[in-house]
């Protein structure tokens, strides 16, 4: 988009906030860079230049504004609804791959050389994966500093620098600040708000309005395991398994925010967690775009007039989801959650909650690998299908993340012994994030359709789909919302 000077201008102009995260705004005279919604007077057309990324702009050399602060837009759509390498590249790096692995490692994960992903993320982002990570670093380390008393060395290892010296340069750089003003700043705004619990990290996750909370916090707390996810004060919370060690978050929907509170046992872990988040409540969607493609259907219309915004409600851990799905075949709910609990009590990692009721992590792939199929209290049948599955996900010969090729990952699950086309679409949709996953076989997809008059068979329902590509696991959001199921409320 940031190629189309004369619609950009009118989104400037306009202080357009659902362009956030499409593209920033850097102004020659300033040599500042904004979000499109930045607050301020409109610069001249002539004195004003686009780009696809913050880190584009950071190349360049322009510093963050510090009205609208540009690196705390959502993130651009576009990563989440495509499923090419530099899609793929972008999920990665928002993980922190690069951080930890290099771009050797980036490049290995997709399948090319770490020349082809330079060039391929330089043609479409105008900045290479390490410029892209640098930016990102510099987001978590201003996250750090205005929310932690950390000493700044620890917050510039913490954050992803190899020394204090560059720590210290790209702070100053991209914000026009040293760290300590940042600090100062952070505690002049902080004197003014209520006091926050020493040891969790609180910040807010923005996202693109509208978002209707009731299915996706809904869902989560319907089916949240025991000791693994609860409900508690109005957010959802659970625990997360990070690379350094654990976390628990405390997610809650505000008007134009959702709250985070994060406890972590290491601080490198910031990055991952946070976007860990981001990608479960789908908060880099563009409901704008989906709910105007939903629409051109005349019965889903009225679903989506009613309650715009839906997201889909993803998980933190795909192989964790992955799990979760076989345990969930042809049972309901509450089994389901039963069935996880058992896994989670006998295989989980014990953590420490001192803020609510939260016990376990899930357990990895590696620990379910060795459990006895025997003690698990269900059909032969599904006990091939979980072992085999936690085998091959042990094992790395099936691989779910954020640098999953859809249609190869849905090759692989078909060819696991009890994964129907159910299974495999709902881990598509939830695990992996395809925003075009569709469940034509669910019950509650079937249930809905016939209640809207249309034809409820699979071969029918998927033809009618076809108009809502590629946006077809959004129109599931609305069609079950149409039952009465708790996965459709928020919880009180």
């Amino acid at each position: 988009m940031h190629t189309d000077t004369e619609r950009c201008v009118r989104a400037v102009r306009s202080k357009d906030a659902r362009f956030d995260g499409w593209f920033f705004t850097a102004v020659l005279t300033t040599r500042i860079y904004c979000r499109p919604s930045c607050p301020v007077v409109p610069p001249k057309a002539e004195n004003m230049v686009f780009y696809p990324s913050a880190a584009a702009c950071q190349q360049a050399g322009f510093r963050a504004c510090k009205r609208c602060r540009p690196d705390t837009s959502p993130g651009s759509p576009e990563w989440n609804a495509r499923a090419d390498a530099v899609a793929r590249a972008m999920r990665l790096i928002r993980d922190g791959v690069v951080d930890r692995e290099g771009v050797p490692g980036l490049a290995a994960r997709l399948g090319y050389s770490t020349r082809q992903i330079e060039r391929q993320l330089l043609a479409e982002l105008g900045a290479g994966p390490l410029a892209l990570a640098r930016a990102q670093r510099a987001q978590t380390a201003r996250v750090l500093i205005e929310t932690t008393p950390l000493p700044m060395a620890d917050v510039a290892f913490a954050a992803g620098f190899s020394s204090v010296r560059t720590f210290n340069d790209t702070v100053r750089e991209v914000f026009a600040l040293a760290p300590g003003e940042l600090r100062a700043r952070a505690a002049r705004a902080a004197s003014r708000t209520p006091h926050h619990t020493p040891g969790v990290i609180a910040l807010r996750l923005p996202y693109r309005a509208p978002l209707n909370p009731d299915n996706l916090f809904g869902h989560l707390a319907a089916t949240a395991v025991p000791g693994v996810e609860e409900w508690r004060d109005g957010a959802y919370r659970r625990t997360l398994a990070l690379p350094h060690g654990h976390g628990i978050v405390a997610l809650t929907p505000r008007p134009d925010h959702i709250a985070c509170r994060l406890s972590l046992t290491d601080p490198r872990d910031l990055t991952l967690a946070i976007s860990r988040c981001r990608w479960m409540l789908d908060l880099d969607a563009d409901p704008v775009a989906v709910d105007d493609q939903l629409r051109t259907d005349p019965l889903l219309a009225p679903l989506v007039g009613e309650a715009p915004g839906r997201r889909v409600p993803r998980t933190v851990d795909a192989a964790e989801f992955a799990v979760r799905a076989v345990l969930g075949q042809q049972v309901s709910t509450a089994a389901a959650r039963t069935h996880a609990a058992r896994l989670v009590a006998a295989h989980g990692t014990p953590v420490d909650d001192p803020e609510g009721g939260l016990t376990h992590l899930f357990p990895a792939p590696a620990a379910l690998a060795a459990l006895d199929p025997e003690v698990l209290a269900l059909p032969r049948s599904r006990r091939t299908t979980l072992t085999t599955l936690v085998g091959a996900l042990a094992d790395g010969s099936l691989r779910l993340g954020p640098d999953s090729d859809w249609d190869e990952a849905r090759v692989r699950l078909r060819a696991l012994p009890g994964f129907g086309p159910w299974t495999v679409e709902v881990i598509a949709m939830r695990a992996l994030g395809d925003p075009d996953a569709f469940l034509p076989t669910d019950l509650g997809v079937r249930r809905a359709a016939a209640g809207l008059g249309l034809a409820s068979t699979p071969a029918a329902l998927t033809a009618r789909a076809a108009a809502w590509r590629p946006w077809r696991a959004y129109a599931v959001q609305y069609l079950w919302a149409t039952d009465s199921h708790p996965i459709n409320h928020l919880p009180a």
